[in-house]
């Protein structure tokens, strides 16, 4: 509230000195937006690393389950975005993680194959993971983005603190290579997931 009072104090008054002016409060809105931005991004990573110390590391089987679960949760709400979604952002990061689900599964269930003796994941959804599905397909345009990409937001901090806790203490090596590799990639669709929320 502060912010915006501020900025538009600061429109009202240089919009008397003409057009460069008004240009002016306009930059010094859009900067004061991407820093807000940025802030509440450093701010998240900075939660995501007190989470993740807190996090005990998994069993090997519980792993593999939530890992999968997760996968499974995250394509089924993806798919949701294609008849509920209003914004073309909110689709396209949909699509994007049908992708990039359907590949960590493919790793994590080939990881999980070299384990002695071999892991079967369990990719059945939660209660929880269920009601939430179910919640969002009553939703509809704009209700359903802003609720799909929170949903985003916490789901894709649940699962990184996952493979972060494998990643490092895991003790079957392909199962904690994958979870390594697998980081990243979640670290920018948290980032985007993030930025989407911020900016719907």
């Amino acid at each position: 509230m502060l912010r915006t009072a501020s900025v538009a104090g600061l429109a009202l008054a240089l919009a008397a000195c003409g057009p460069k002016a008004e240009q002016s409060a306009e930059g010094v809105a859009n900067a004061v937006d991407q820093s807000m931005e940025a802030a509440g991004n450093v701010a998240g990573n900075a939660v995501d690393a007190t989470v993740d110390a807190l996090t005990p590391t998994p069993g090997n089987q519980e792993f593999v389950d939530k890992a999968a679960r997760g996968d499974a949760f995250e394509i089924a709400a993806a798919r949701l975005a294609a008849d509920h979604a209003a914004s073309q952002k909110v689709k396209d990061f949909a699509v994007m993680m049908v992708e990039a689900h359907t590949q960590s599964t493919a790793k994590l269930k080939d990881a999980a194959k070299e384990a002695r003796p071999a892991l079967t994941p369990d990719a059945s959804l939660t209660r929880d993971q269920g009601a939430k599905l179910a919640d969002l397909d009553k939703l509809k345009g704009a209700d359903f983005d802003k609720a799909y990409i929170a949903g985003q937001v916490d789901a894709h901090e649940d699962v990184l603190s996952l493979l972060r806790a494998y990643a490092e203490k895991g003790d079957i090596l392909p199962l904690k290579t994958a979870a390594q590799e697998i980081v990243p990639v979640v670290e920018k669709h948290l980032d985007m997931a993030r930025t989407l929320k911020n900016s719907l």
